[in-house]
């Protein structure tokens, strides 16, 4: 599963307002529908603590690009999502991985292709690609905004139009994989940067706090390509694979769409801010399933706040 970056267009210049956003996953073509279904295998058997975490780690040792998982313990199994590209073959050798723990494994088919998105949000520009923001934070009085750590590799400098003539300053953290988290500073003095989320009606969301999400939460989820949608979280502690050794792990799971150009962006409940948009499947007219880091492990990464 191959991992593309958005070029952005050159055009006129147009000044965005850099508030809280949503987005990301290195673009490609647009995610196909997700309608989960599952296949034969689901546990049938009580399975302890320590043999569902050693069929996640099975799942994990397979190396399948395209998967997705996290363990159920309401219904003492590892779900696994595998997307279109993953073949029978491949699931049978995370069955032949788990061993005489096969049966503690569940499969999920999803269409489309599990991948990183870049873009999206009020949009942000790096030199050759564009993502968005998640969370504006600061620390005593330098402010920065958070994103996804697939769009600040390799530290580049952020702008607000897409021919780079309006700086915003440079990324001074990132992480990816293993998490999927990264910050820019605010070195241009005349950029407004609320604690907001944009709502795409003319309005935005005041954000006042970070939390925790929890299974069957109520969430939303900003961004520049599909705008706001909503949905459920339906797991946490997901780790996606999305190919070529990029593996992160500790994701919120959500049935919210997204289409390439919402990474980086902001998935909230209210006033508070919830995660960063890593990556997922599908797309915003047949559904999908969106992947997020949690902001909370951002903030106490790089010593910010929400204010």
């Amino acid at each position: 599963m191959r991992i593309k970056r958005t070029t952005p267009r050159t055009g006129t210049a147009r000044r965005a307002r850099v508030i809280a956003v949503a987005s990301g996953l290195l673009a490609a073509s647009a995610l196909a529908a997700t309608s989960a279904h599952a296949e034969p295998g689901a546990a049938s058997t009580a399975f302890s603590a320590a043999q569902l975490s050693a069929a996640s780690s099975a799942v994990e040792s397979a190396d399948v690009a395209g998967t997705a998982w996290a363990v159920d313990r309401a219904n003492g199994d590892v779900v696994v999502t595998a997307d279109s590209t993953v073949s029978a073959a491949a699931i049978a050798r995370i069955r032949q991985q788990a061993g005489p723990l096969a049966d503690a494994i569940r499969v999920e088919r999803t269409p489309g292709t599990l991948k990183p998105l870049l873009a999206g949000g009020d949009a942000i520009y790096a030199p050759t690609w564009r993502c968005s923001v998640g969370f504006n934070v600061r620390k005593g009085n330098t402010y920065y905004f958070l994103t996804a750590g697939h769009c600040t590799q390799g530290k580049p400098p952020y702008y607000t139009n897409s021919s780079h003539s309006t700086s915003i300053g440079p990324t001074t953290g990132t992480t990816f994989p293993g998490s999927d988290y990264g910050i820019v500073q605010y070195t241009n003095g005349s950029l407004a940067h609320p604690s907001a989320v944009d709502l795409y009606n003319g309005s935005s969301q005041r954000i006042t706090s970070a939390g925790n999400a929890a299974v069957g939460q109520s969430v939303q989820r900003s961004g520049s390509t599909t705008k706001v949608h909503g949905g459920k979280v339906t797991g946490l502690n997901a780790t996606v694979n999305y190919g070529n050794g990029q593996v992160v792990r500790g994701l919120i799971q959500t049935n919210v769409c997204a289409e390439p150009g919402d990474s980086g962006g902001a998935l909230f409940a209210g006033s508070t801010a919830l995660g960063l948009t890593s990556g997922g499947s599908g797309n915003c007219t047949s559904g999908g399933t969106t992947f997020f880091q949690p902001v909370t492990k951002a903030l106490s990464a790089y010593g910010v706040s929400i204010f």
